[in-house]
């Protein structure tokens, strides 16, 4: 029988007072930044928990401080600035204004083996992130949020947004540092995704870890000037984009917690949500390329087999239509003009495949095999100018509702490589948001070194995926049994 995860309490781990990281080096007079449509769409909080072992030669929540403040804000100095909301251009905008990072340093009387294993769903290790509850207004409120532990934000609706008569403005990043007993350390970032995607998070993350080892400062230049996605005028929308969904037609849980609320509660854990992790292995996955009956990457069979025993497990009219969105990367798709190198603002759109409930009983894995790839080859630059348009027009986030979802490959991005100075993680990936819309894959894990296996999967040698959900009770137990029909 599985064992129960090993939750934590508030009385579990001391949080230091926050402190307020500056960057020594911000723009005079405070620049205001555009923000593109495609950022606009993710302006919510992702939260990045990562757990090393091994204790640091020096104290690691003072090395942390000092590496953010006096050195990684020089590039990333945007990081310290806040999220406004425009009333006139009814746009989200990045104030540089350097209010700054949010750092909490905290200590655990408990071991990291105290945790059990820390790669499966743990909803109790919001204790190791800095939420920002309490902040009155969005501008009082910080982009990101670093704890050796870690932060929440959340977005509103143009609605919502329009029953405020006051300024907003947002943290970007939090940060938190955990210190266990054992000598070994969390570290924990929320940061709002509207500032930079997984792929330009992870190199400044790597920029960070190298800092703290004492390296030299490893950023290469940076091309913020997110103009260059900006919507033609007038917007010219050529393609249907189901994939998203007007603001005024859903409160989505990209937008909301379905509050209006500056400052929301805590998350709680529901008794009713089973949070669970999958282990596909190596040959699992091989298995399932075989299946598949035709050349496909492991990403493309992944998806295709997920979606067909999810949709399974949540739907039950036979009738109903069943869609799978992820993320396609736009930076090679890009070339009238292409992307900048050292762009870092969001490059990536929503994609999506969709098909009849009874087309999952009747069909084999390719043809859902075939309608991910498709999804994934209709992106163009045509195609991203006309989301870019769309947007303009009709505003709106990714449509996961009435059984949609979105699926996250975390394991492309090289978090398990992140050395901070005392060695790779034994974890790093997300925390728990209880959000039924949500499926990451994620890497196995630090001890495999990555492989090229000619697709850009981004696996590692001799692994795997885990895939990373939660659902109802009574729908987790129909997707077991669905998932490991091969």
């Amino acid at each position: 029988m599985e064992s129960p995860p090993v939750l934590i309490s508030d009385n579990d781990v001391n949080k230091q007072p926050p402190v307020t990281l500056v960057s020594p080096t911000n723009p005079t007079p405070t620049q205001t930044l555009f923000l593109s449509n495609i950022d606009q769409t993710v302006a919510f909080p992702v939260e990045t928990l990562f757990f090393f072992d091994s204790p640091m030669s020096e104290d690691i929540v003072e090395t942390m401080k000092r590496s953010v403040s006096e050195v990684l804000l020089i590039p990333y100095y945007f990081m310290a600035g806040r999220l406004n909301f425009n009333f006139q251009t009814r746009r989200l905008e990045l104030v540089c204004n350097n209010a700054g990072v949010l750092f909490v340093g905290a200590s655990s009387k408990l071991t990291i083996k105290d945790l059990g294993d820390v790669s499966s769903p743990n909803p109790s290790f919001q204790h190791l992130i800095s939420r920002t509850y309490g902040f009155r207004s969005l501008a009082e409120t910080p982009i990101w949020t670093i704890q050796a532990r870690f932060m929440f934000g959340w977005i509103l609706t143009f609605a919502e947004i329009k029953t405020v008569k006051r300024v907003f403005q947002m943290i970007l990043k939090n940060a938190q540092v955990t210190k266990f007993k054992c000598g070994g350390y969390s570290i924990g970032f929320v940061m709002n995704h509207c500032t930079l995607d997984g792929r330009s998070a992870a190199e400044m993350f790597q920029c960070l870890a190298s800092i703290c080892r004492g390296e030299e400062l490893k950023a290469e230049a940076l091309f913020n000037d997110r103009t260059i996605l900006a919507a033609r005028s007038p917007p010219r929308i050529e393609y249907a984009h189901t994939e998203y969904t007007k603001l005024t037609d859903t409160t989505t849980t990209f937008t909301s917690p379905h509050q209006a609320s500056l400052s929301p509660p805590p998350p709680k854990i529901i008794d009713t949500q089973s949070y669970k992790l999958f282990h596909f292995s190596s040959d699992m996955i091989s298995s399932l390329k075989s299946k598949a009956m035709t050349k496909c990457s492991s990403f493309e069979a992944i998806v295709a087999h997920i979606w067909r025993a999810r949709t399974r497990a949540v739907f039950e009219d036979p009738s109903e239509v069943s869609t799978v969105m992820f993320a396609v990367d736009i930076t090679s798709k890009m070339n009238n003009p292409p992307l900048p190198i050292g762009f870092i603002g969001n490059a990536v759109i929503t994609a999506s495949a969709s098909a009849q409930v009874v087309e999952l009983v009747e069909q084999p894995l390719c043809f859902f095999v075939g309608k991910v790839r498709s999804a994934i080859e209709r992106v163009t630059d045509d195609y991203v100018r006309s989301v870019i348009d769309w947007l303009e027009v009709h505003k709106g986030v990714p449509s996961t509702m009435n059984g949609n979802f979105f699926v996250s490959a975390w394991y492309k991005l090289p978090f398990h490589e992140l050395d901070f100075g005392s060695g790779r993680p034994v974890f790093g990936g997300p925390v728990v948001s209880g959000l039924h819309e949500f499926v990451l894959l994620l890497s196995e894990g630090s001890n495999r070194k990555s492989c090229k296996n000619g697709e850009g999967d981004g696996l590692k040698r001799g692994g795997g995926v885990n895939v990373w959900m939660v659902l109802e009770q009574h729908k987790m137990e129909r997707f077991v049994k669905y998932v490991f029909e091969m």
